[in-house]
């Protein structure tokens, strides 16, 4: 469960830490007081798409932590293959936003990314709030409810495998299916460029290898005259000896030096090693001096080979592993045209087979939809019943598709608010106050089908009131028996179900809105019940019936 939400530096809110409890968790206060930002900075911490603009006014960052302690299986399993688990159940999330936009998280103090936190996020906490509501005004989205109750995931995804295969194979039948005079032109255009690449008989890296031999070749004067020069002055004229000979004189000369000084001797011997290195260097250039003697015809062979590469190069690919991946290519396309009408045969064996096992599984998953249809309209009617709208029939419209990503139902909820009126689309019926009732009746029907240990109501009492109210405190506190629950409300009846009352209040203080929360007790939670009524300074009488709302919740949960 959520222990505790540290906010900083958010909107109006410079600083708040705020401990949260197991059981029902109300947080009110007045308009513009600040509810909606906790909900909001919540948002940001699981890592959904927030803006700097949350930055409170003046500051350079917001930060926000989260704590959870006690998390549950699929929260441990989420984080272990994440690489993010504790030793303990506990996982501490936290995100820093800065002005110039840039944002950070950690979990357990380890960085990670925004989808990681969002993964974390789905298994710790279930925010439902008016966005959620119109989710139930989108038939598409109703067959979803239907597979979460009957616990349709796996046998969802063993269809959908079977279904993606079927498709795939509609797919590659669609390609082969070219008519005759179009597949004529592509076998006899492939046919073409196969036949130009390899005659042309490429070779990776060849360009490069051409290039540098044209390179020699056109310099090959000056580098017949840098050897010539070279080994004259290591080897000598006739009038002068060389560098070679030179070096041998003087290490005769150290080396008798050296029988009266005998440090000389390595001198010696180190002038004499020399002398043979040189004598090499000038035997290897005498070689290269053999190999300056070019066919001068072999550089316009070079120029024409270089020529057909890059006219080939502007058709197949700039490199010389772009034309043979092309040429690799095309005899495969070729190929594949060539033998098409067996391998339809066989495609379209293969695609008869899997749109048949695609259909099976459809039509048993649309069999297992109806029969958690009838158990959801009926449990959800309970719970509608239970809310204060017993005159509400709930219907599943269940009708035949084609098969697609989600098999062969179209599904729609309907609904009826009227005793002698036909069931009709939610949109076309359903007032705010009722989607929110509807919204949480489903809830609650569906509630043992995750273990997610933290629901979270923004506004579940917009359109509501009075007796209606009332109830819904109540199914919230029912709910929160094996969960936490945290709820933004503006009503008392709602309120006066908590476990635990947070207030949050907007103060000025030095020319600067500054937001406060608090965790009021049993005086402090009358008071803001009977505010809550009153709209105002509460009168005596209000304070008093404030109390026997509290008394008469306890009652209700302890009889």
């Amino acid at each position: 469960m959520l222990s505790n939400l540290n906010i900083e530096n958010i909107a109006v809110i410079e600083r708040a830490s705020i401990d949260f409890h197991p059981g029902l968790n109300v947080l009110t206060g007045e308009t513009g007081a600040g509810k909606s930002i906790i909900i909001d900075a919540l948002n940001a911490v699981l890592g959904e798409r927030t803006s700097r603009e949350l930055i409170r006014t003046g500051a350079e960052k917001a930060r926000v932590t989260a704590l959870f302690e006690e998390i549950s299986v699929r929260a441990r399993a989420t984080l272990n293959e994440l690489g993010l688990q504790d030793e303990e159940s506990t996982v501490l999330i936290q995100r820093e936003i800065l002005q110039s936009g840039k944002t950070t998280f950690r979990v357990n103090g380890i960085p990670a990314t925004a989808s990681m936190v969002r993964d974390i996020g789905k298994s710790l906490v279930n925010i439902h709030g008016q966005h959620e509501n119109q989710q139930l005004l989108s038939p598409h989205l109703h067959i979803h409810y239907l597979d979460s109750l009957g616990d349709l995931q796996w046998q969802l995804e063993e269809y959908y495998r079977a279904y993606r295969r079927a498709v795939e194979l509609k797919h590659q039948l669609d390609s082969l299916n070219l008519d005759t005079q179009d597949k004529e032109r592509r076998m006899d255009l492939l046919q073409y460029q196969i036949d130009e690449l390899e005659q042309a008989e490429i070779s990776p890296g060849e360009r490069e290898e051409l290039a540098a031999r044209r390179a020699m070749i056109s310099n090959s004067e000056k580098i017949a005259s840098g050897i010539g020069t070279a080994r004259s002055i290591l080897s000598g004229e006739e009038e002068s000896a060389g560098v070679v000979q030179q070096l041998a004189e003087v290490s005769r000369l150290l080396e008798e030096a050296a029988k009266y000084l005998p440090a000389l001797q390595n001198m010696a011997d180190r002038t004499m090693e020399i002398s043979y290195e040189l004598q090499d260097i000038g035997e290897d250039l005498r070689s290269y001096a053999e190999q300056t003697d070019f066919d001068p015809e072999e550089i316009d062979r070079i120029e024409e080979r270089l020529d057909t590469l890059y006219r080939l190069g502007l058709k197949y690919g700039r490199s010389e592993e772009d034309m043979l991946a092309y040429l690799e290519k095309a005899k495969q396309e070729l190929d594949s045209i060539q033998f098409a009408d067996e391998r339809r045969a066989r495609l379209e064996q293969e695609y008869q087979q899997a749109g048949t096992e695609a259909k099976t599984l459809a039509l048993a998953l649309s069999e297992k939809r109806r029969q958690a249809a009838e158990i959801f309209v009926e449990r959800v009617t309970e719970e509608l019943a239970f809310l204060d709208m017993p005159g509400v029939r709930l219907l599943v419209s269940q009708q035949r598709c084609h098969l697609n990503a989600t098999g062969c139902d179209e599904v729609e909820f309907l609904i009826s608010t009227n005793p002698g009126e036909p069931p009709k689309p939610m949109a076309r019926i359903a007032s705010g106050g009722e989607l929110s009732r509807i919204m949480l009746a489903i809830k609650n029907v569906l509630a043992d089908k995750d273990d997610i240990d933290t629901l979270i109501f923004d506004e579940v009492d917009v359109g509501i009131s009075g007796r209606a109210a009332q109830k819904v405190g109540r199914k919230l506190r029912q709910v929160a028996q094996n969960r936490q629950v945290l709820c933004v409300t503006h009503l008392a009846q709602i309120a006066a179900q908590a476990n635990s009352h947070l207030l949050i209040e907007k103060q000025v203080r030095d020319a600067r809105t500054y937001t406060d929360v608090r965790l009021l007790d049993r005086a402090g939670r009358r008071y803001e019940l009977a505010r809550i009524m009153s709209g105002t300074e509460p009168s005596a009488l209000q304070l008093q019936s404030a109390e026997e709302m509290l008394q008469a919740a306890e009652k209700a949960q302890n009889p």
